[in-house]
């Protein structure tokens, strides 16, 4: 079992943003597919509606960035035209007790 992707409601920014790294992942989302023509299968890091830097690996990514950025303020993004590539899917076996 894994979890609807609505991409229309993934695009659907008029929340009030509540951090920096939602209003940095609001502007990822709306513009996805123009930044994964030049990003496509990146790792890229996004801060003011920028990328400051694009890597192989999250891991790389945020050891480059936080040596000149605070931790916190900047978005690690894989990059993809293809939105159902963000959502995650998770198993994992229940145990219910007998009664």
């Amino acid at each position: 079992m894994g979890y609807f992707c609505d991409e229309e409601a993934m695009k659907n920014t008029s929340h009030p943003q509540s951090s920096p790294l939602d209003y940095e992942f609001s502007y990822y989302l709306q513009n996805h597919k123009e930044l994964a023509k030049q990003y496509e299968g990146r790792i890229i890091v996004l801060k003011n509606h920028k990328v400051i830097g694009d890597f192989d690996s999250k891991v790389e990514a945020v050891d480059e960035i936080s040596k000149t950025h605070e931790l916190g303020t900047f978005l690690v993004q894989y990059c993809s035209s293809d939105l159902k590539k963000h959502i995650s899917y998770y198993r994992s076996r229940l145990i219910f007790p007998s009664e």
